[in-house]
């Protein structure tokens, strides 16, 4: 699969994945709808991420990851996925508290905001298995364990 990626780097935070690191990952998710794509994906702060949230999803809290899906107009075929809106200190944050490596909950950002610019949701159950599946799966191939096991189970 060929992937053109543009990272932009809007914030830092410890442990950001690489470019290619990124580049593997969407490839990962992408590769078996996809034989070319364009993503961008974009590491924002949590002022960032809080007001992009707010703004389209009406949620006033900074989240880890934000999908935008481009809409092709009709008649053109074009190979932009979309962009992918990663919040640094949320995803850190959250590695830490699910006793994550930071590795393994980017991976997991990344190829869960692919699936979401493939079509793919969890807002019905029978759709939220199909693409918790879907992400087990994937993690698994990269050597990443379940990222929905919790301790108690």
């Amino acid at each position: 699969m060929k992937l053109e990626l543009d990272l932009q780097l809007a914030s830092t935070a410890p442990d950001v994945p690489t470019e290619a690191q990124f580049a593997r990952w969407a490839e990962l998710a992408l590769a078996p709808y996809r034989s070319e794509a364009e993503l961008t994906i974009r590491l924002v702060d949590s002022n960032e991420s809080q007001q992009l949230n707010g703004q389209y999803r009406g949620k006033d809290k900074a989240t880890n990851v934000l999908s935008f899906p481009f809409q092709c107009p009709p008649g053109l075929s074009l190979p932009l996925l979309g962009d992918l809106v990663i919040c640094s200190q949320v995803v850190a944050e959250e590695a830490n508290q699910q006793g994550k490596t930071a590795e393994a909950h980017w991976a997991h950002m990344v190829i869960h905001g692919c699936l979401h610019l493939l079509g793919f949701d969890h807002i019905k159950e029978d759709e939220a298995e199909q693409m918790e599946q879907l992400e087990i799966a994937l993690l698994a191939e990269l050597g990443f364990t379940n990222p929905y096991l919790t301790d108690a189970e």
